[in-house]
């Protein structure tokens, strides 16, 4: 069975998830099911290890963003997966309200780990990355990972929510806790390594 929007994740999620790596008319059959507005992008090579292929232009997901971006299709469908099953349950569970706007710091880059001079290539500048900063409410009410992480405060555990979610479907999860460089952001990748921290 092909995967959905709709359907409650389950055992293989992960599985068919990592197949639309391999599988691009699979992965945008399953994009074409949400409720998203994008649309394709050609293939680009822009340098060594840089570029990107079977990538989607993304105006607005099921939620509204604070700009657009370019995502790989296959991170493209796990974050679907992951607003539709993790973060808007999770709004609605512990701030009684939806998530109406997500704030990004972007996806697509071709810059190494940490931007740092030599390295390994991140998974930007695949554009297989999205970095999220925080998240706007029904309500108006904006809420902040480097502002709201800590603490026991509703924010705090609807942050801890969404950042433990996003590893059922992304395989690069880092947040606040994992070093410095993501005190205020989580970063959500499809890369080949899993991590959660």
């Amino acid at each position: 069975m092909p995967l959905s929007f709709d359907t409650a994740p389950g055992w293989l999620t992960g599985y068919k998830l990592q197949r639309l790596k391999s599988d691009p008319a699979a992965c945008q059959a399953f994009m074409s099911g949400t409720p998203w507005r994008y649309q394709a992008v050609p293939d680009r090579d822009t340098g060594q290890g840089c570029g990107f292929s079977n990538a989607i232009q993304v105006r607005q997901t099921s939620i509204a963003l604070s700009s657009s971006f370019t995502l790989s299709c296959p991170a493209a469908a796990s974050l679907a997966l992951w607003e539709r099953h993790v973060l808007q349950p999770a709004a609605q569970a512990t701030l009684g309200t939806g998530v109406r706007r997500i704030e990004h710091l972007g996806s697509y880059s071709c810059r190494n780990v940490y931007g740092r001079e030599a390295g390994n290539r991140s998974q930007h500048a695949t554009a297989n990355a999205l970095d999220i900063a925080g998240f706007t409410l029904d309500d108006g009410r904006r809420i902040s990972v480097a502002r709201q992480w800590q603490g026991d405060a509703p924010a705090a555990t609807f942050l801890r929510e969404v950042h433990q979610g996003a590893c059922r479907f992304f395989n690069g999860v880092l947040g606040p806790e994992y070093n410095q460089a993501h005190a205020d952001h989580f970063h959500l990748d499809s890369g080949r390594y899993r991590i959660c921290r």
